[in-house]
């Protein structure tokens, strides 16, 4: 068509269709998704939801940016199963606190969710089941950064942030922790560093993709983990507590 689409000013996620004469086409597996503004928050909060404030914006390594969020995914009960890509739906992002608080509000950058896929992709390749996925730690509001969870480890500019940046782990028995990845009989870092293994192959094929990969140890409340982040430049630690 050279009709020019004009979303909807209300923030949601938007189902399409496509009119051909008079048949109506729903467009599957495609949504559009408007934001609320940033400028509609008051007081570190967008109506009952508390966000915080992200420090003040900053110059960092070129392509890097730390400049706060312009916009928020509004997420209500209904829309929180919206699936983003095969494996990740908008839930799977969400702040751990605030649990009886709707609508929340995350910032979810699509370009993290096709380096996550292809990291499972990947995995796949090498014999590793990837649909047991989880997200231990999506988005983060600043305040949820400073004290919500185990607070251990994180930085101040966590990229969590900003939308670009998740902590997973695979558990295809169902036991909420990581898989012995590695079939060594043991589950510890080193099943982390299997994932890792896989950032380092995608990053290579994708250069676009570069970011922070850090891998953790469990702790009293959760397995290991691994840090997954497209910040733009090449970064690789091993951490405690969160990341």
């Amino acid at each position: 068509s050279t009709s020019t689409f004009v979303a909807p000013k209300r923030p949601g996620i938007w189902n399409l269709a496509l009119k051909i004469g008079n048949a109506i086409k729903p467009l599957a597996d495609f949504s559009v998704i408007t934001l609320r503004p940033a400028t509609e928050k008051k007081a570190g909060r967008l109506g009952l939801y508390y966000i915080g404030n992200w420090p003040a914006a900053r110059k960092g390594r070129p392509g890097v940016s730390y400049d706060p969020p312009n916009g928020f995914i509004e997420v209500t009960t209904q829309n929180q199963n919206t699936q983003l890509s095969e494996h990740f739906k908008i839930r799977d992002f969400l702040p751990h606190d605030q649990q009886n608080v709707w609508p929340k509000y995350v910032v979810i950058d699509i370009k993290m969710i096709d380096k996550d896929e292809l990291v499972l992709e990947d995995l796949k390749e090498h014999g590793i089941n990837p649909n047991g996925v989880r997200v231990l730690s999506g988005f983060r509001t600043p305040q949820y950064n400073v004290g919500g969870g185990d607070p251990r480890g994180r930085a101040a500019l966590s990229r969590h942030m900003y939308g670009d940046a998740n902590d997973i782990f695979i558990d295809n028995d169902g036991d909420g922790q990581m898989d012995d990845l590695n079939h060594d009989g043991r589950v510890n870092i080193a099943d982390a560093k299997v994932i890792q293994d896989a950032v380092n192959r995608v990053e290579r094929a994708h250069p676009s993709l570069i970011g922070g990969c850090g891998i953790y140890s469990g702790t009293s409340a959760h397995g290991p983990f691994t840090h997954i982040d497209t910040r733009g430049y090449p970064a690789r630690w091993i951490g405690t507590g969160d990341s």
